[in-house]
């Protein structure tokens, strides 16, 4: 498998190129992930001045036969970002490395063992309390098209819709942590609903599900539960 580097706005030196390949261990990546296909590496450079301090991102895709990896940094030089880039990589790949072979014992938690394991995973706020119906009220509220305001904001400026199969609650765990982001929506394969895993602490982690009221009018009554506790 090679390396291939390239630039992005930027010409990339030799002596980059080679840093790259001495820097990225393809032995030591091989050992975590023996199914790598290819290993990208593009660099970029912000030419304004005002982000000197972050003008140079180097990017790392990984391909293999299961999920692409990426991890992405920058840094006042290209060496320095390439450093933290590959540890992040790294990281993944021993999470993703150790993932598989977590699958083949019989530790693993079903979805309904999570709230047991992981308290308040279901608290609405930051302080696992209902936000007060009376406090939302006295809050000034503007209606723009069928979107209410509450207050200064914030305000929806970008929808998006994705198409995904069902999965469990620890593949869902498993892509989160390969992305790099701190939650992850999916739809549940064992109760088919719509849930979102998210980091807490560390390697911990909390789940919410959601559910229909069958008591619930038409109208949603207020948003759903805030990703706190």
């Amino acid at each position: 498998m090679d390396i291939v580097v390239k630039g992005r706005k930027t010409e990339v030196p030799q002596r980059f190129r080679k840093h790259v390949a001495e820097k990225l261990n393809l032995e030591k990546i091989q050992k975590l992930d023996a199914k790598v296909i290819s290993l990208d590496v593009e660099v970029s450079k912000e030419h304004n001045p005002r982000q000197a301090d972050r003008s140079d991102r180097v990017e790392i895709t990984l391909r293999s036969r299961g999920p692409v990896i990426r991890a992405e940094a920058a840094a006042g030089d290209p060496y320095a970002a390439l450093d933290l880039a590959t540890g992040k990589l790294e990281a993944r790949l021993r999470r993703q490395h150790d993932k598989r072979h977590t699958r083949r014992g019989n530790g693993r938690l079903t979805a309904a063992e999570v709230p047991d394991v992981v308290p308040g995973v279901a608290a609405l706020n930051g302080n696992g309390k209902p936000v007060s119906e009376e406090a939302t009220e006295s809050i000034p509220t503007t209606r723009i098209g069928s979107l209410e305001i509450q207050g200064e904001g914030p305000l929806v400026v970008r929808e998006k819709v994705h198409t995904a199969a069902p999965m469990t609650l620890d593949q869902a765990l498993y892509e989160m942590e390969l992305v790099g982001h701190d939650f992850y929506l999916f739809v549940d394969s064992e109760t088919k609903q719509p849930s979102v895993v998210y980091r807490r602490h560390a390697y911990d982690y909390g789940v919410i599900h959601l559910e229909t009221d069958p008591l619930a009018g038409s109208e949603a009554g207020g948003a759903g539960g805030a990703l706190g506790g």
